[in-house]
This record gives structure tokens, C-alpha cells and sequence, in this order.
């Protein structure tokens, strides 16, 4: 069944207006007709199932079906802290760990960081970024599209991972630490995940992480590239909690 989100304003009781692009591919890439049932959501947690009414040249209408539909967030919001990583990697990123239940992901600037974004970069690759997480949020039948949040220094990264209920970085913790800590999350807390950049951590951000109480964890015997190393985290959450 085909996905897609509208902003929360043009949600009533009985009926949803789609606008934007999406009504262009509706129409004439799928050719969608009334009596045809989408997925909708509202990006922020509303999922409904509904069924095409009228088309118009720059609306659809839609009726909302009584049926329930799945929740498909995982139990706990996860923030992941990435380390700006060389070429288009972040786009990787962000796909898979959106389809994995991601709540938001936020760039790194660290010390081993060979990316270097300005304002005007920033700018230009965050609206990229946002459309990667919005089309995986699709795909996957996400009921929010995650959040890319601007490039934070470590330290603040920090600061701000404080505020969550465990935050963790991969680094010397043992296999059973690490599925004690990610297990004893309880549905409706919030974890930080720290990944390194391609050349990892310093030591200096490290220790300060440590101090900050930020958990060590590890991710098995194998060396991960730093595309992977969510992912994996991200599985484990999963595989943990769902």
C-alpha cells in the first residue's frame, strides 16, 4: 500500500487533504483513483488508513477508514549523534537507520572529522538530508519522518545526550553490558548513540564522554566502517526492545 505524510492541519475526524508534490505522483505517476486506499500520516505520530474521495488539481481528498493501523515506532526515542562522515555516507546513514526506527539524527562536527560544512553546505545538504529521511519514513511505513537536526560540535552533543535516559558510544564495554544497558530501557525513554567519524574518536572526546556519563559499549569482535556501526546499534535496539 502506498505511504505518505500531510501536515497535522489538514487532519480532521472523518477526513485528510494530501497537497504538495505527492499530488502530482498520485494523479498521474500512479494514477491513483477514488476507491483506492493509501497509508497516511502526519509525520508526528498519526497513522491512518484512508481511501481517495476526489481529486483535484492541487489537493486529493481522502476519507479516513475506521480500521487501526500498526504502530510501527520502536518503544524508546533514539538520537544518533554521527560524526561527519566522508562523501555521500551521511546519505546512507540516514536511509537505513530511518527504516531501522531512528527518531532523529544529528551531524557531528568531531575531531577526526575530514568534513568541513559551512552555513550555505549546511544548508543546502540538511533539505537533501530531510528528503532521504522522509522517502525512507515512506518506504519503511514510518508514522514520523525523523528528524535531521544542524551539525553540533561534540561537546554540545554532548550537553544535549545528557538530557536522555542513556546515552551510549562504542568503545571498550563488554557484549553483556551492552544488552543490559539497551534492555533496561523502558517504553517511552530516550537513547543517544555517539558514532564516530571514519577515523573514530579522539581520546580527548572519549574521556569527556566518559565524564559526561556517557556508557561504553561494544559492537562485537569485528571493525565496523562508521556506516555501519549505527546500524548495527540500531538492529540491537530493535532486537532488544521490540
Amino acid at each position: 500500500m502506498y505511504h505518505f505524510f500531510t501536515e497535522t492541519e489538514f487532519f480532521t475526524e472523518s477526513e485528510a487533504v494530501i497537497t504538495g508534490p505527492d499530488v502530482n505522483h498520485i494523479k498521474n505517476v500512479l494514477r491513483m483513483k477514488p476507491g483506492e486506499k493509501l497509508l497516511l500520516s502526519d509525520g508526528k505520530g498519526t497513522n491512518c488508513l484512508c481511501e481517495i474521495t476526489e481529486l483535484f488539481p492541487d489537493k486529493v481528498l481522502a476519507k479516513i477508514l475506521p480500521e487501526e493501523v500498526d504502530d510501527t515506532e520502536l518503544p524508546v526515542t533514539v538520537t544518533l549523534y554521527q560524526g561527519l562522515p566522508k562523501a555521500d555516507k551521511m546519505e546512507f546513514i540516514i536511509q537505513k537507520c530511518v527504516e531501522l526506527g531512528v527518531t532523529k539524527i544529528v551531524p557531528v562536527d568531531t575531531d577526526r572529522a575530514v568534513v568541513k560544512l559551512d552555513a550555505k553546505k549546511e544548508e543546502a545538504k540538511r533539505k537533501r538530508w530531510y528528503g532521504i529521511s522522509e522517502s525512507a519514513a515512506k518506504q519503511s511505513k514510518r508514522m514520523i519522518v525523523p528528524e535531521v537536526g544542524n551539525v553540533m560540535k561534540f561537546k554540545a552533543a554532548i550537553e544535549a545526550a545528557a538530557l536522555d535516559d542513556l546515552a551510549i558510544i562504542p568503545y571498550e564495554g563488554g557484549m553483556a553490558l551492552t544488552r543490559e544497558l539497551i534492555g533496561s530501557l523502558k517504553p517511552g525513554q530516550s537513547l543517544s548513540i555517539f558514532i564516530g567519524p571514519e577515523g573514530g574518536f579522539s581520546d580527548g572526546e572519549v574521556e569527556l564522554a566518559m565524564q559526561s556519563g556517557v556508557k561504553p559499549v561494544t559492537l562485537g569482535k569485528r571493525i565496523l566502517r562508521t556506516e555501519t556501526a549505527g546500524m548495527f546499534v540500531m538492529a540491537a535496539v530493535g532486537l532488544l526492545l521490540e
